[in-house]
Parts: structure tokens; C-alpha cells; sequence
């Protein structure tokens, strides 16, 4: 069994739904040696999170944050964790909600995605800043 692991940093991105697979993939060549096996990409934060869905049209991004504002919107009278901002409290939720890591089928040295997948950073704050992501790599 080989195991891989690095520690991958990404720039500042905007509040929305971001295609990330293409700087997941290169931040881990070693990928290419896997015959059978498993990615695991981990965010270190709680106002970020990780999905996979729809890769191809952009729309899809924009109705996911519309619908998660629309489901957890800011400013809601019964948030006691507001010091950091309006942005703040919502975040933790919708992070929470989709998770703080996704695992992909490694097959012949390439991720086992469907089609029309790839991995979204889902970033909740106006300014999340630099996010950081370990990203795991174990098969034969």
C-alpha cells in the first residue's frame, strides 16, 4: 500500500461554490502511481466546506449559494455568535451541512468521477481568506 499526503494551500476565493479538482490533481502527481485506491481531501475550517457536483455549467454554482442563503441567511435574530460578523454564524452552519472532507475512487491513476463531477471549495465567508486542505492519496 502507498499513502501520500500533502498539505495544499488555496488562494482567497470569493463567497460561492468553487471548481477546485484541477488544483487538487496537480498539488499530488503521485495520484498517477495509484492502480486502486482512494483521494481524501480534508478542509482545516469551520467556515468552508467541501462537495462534489456538477462540473460543466457555472449556473449550478450560483444556485447552490442562492439556495444556501435562502435556507441559512444571515442576520437571524436567534444567532448568539455574531461578533465575528453576519457572514460568520451562516458559514458554520453551511459547513456543517456539507462537510468538512469528500473521498474519491482512485482507478488506473485518475479520479473514479463521474462525467459531470468535480470537487467544490464552498467557501460561506464575504473574506474566508487562504484556505488550507490536506490531501490524501493511499492505494496499490
Amino acid at each position: 500500500m502507498n499513502v501520500f499526503q500533502k498539505e495544499v494551500r488555496l488562494k482567497p476565493y470569493s463567497r460561492g461554490f468553487h471548481l477546485i479538482t484541477e488544483a487538487v490533481l496537480s498539488a499530488i502527481p503521485e495520484i498517477k502511481t495509484i492502480k486502486i485506491g482512494q483521494l481524501q481531501v480534508f478542509i482545516k475550517h469551520t467556515s468552508a466546506s467541501l462537495t462534489i457536483n456538477e462540473n460543466a455549467d457555472f449556473t449550478v454554482r450560483q444556485d447552490f449559494e442562492s439556495h444556501f442563503n435562502k435556507v441559512v441567511p444571515e442576520n437571524a435574530p436567534y444567532y448568539k455568535h455574531t461578533y465575528e460578523g453576519p457572514d460568520d454564524m451562516p458559514a458554520h452552519i453551511k459547513a456543517s451541512l456539507l462537510g468538512a472532507s469528500v473521498q474519491i475512487p482512485i482507478t488506473n491513476g485518475k479520479l473514479n468521477l463521474g462525467i459531470w463531477q468535480g470537487i467544490y471549495l464552498c467557501e460561506h465567508r464575504d473574506y474566508g481568506g487562504e484556505r488550507k486542505l490536506v490531501v490524501t492519496v493511499f492505494g496499490v
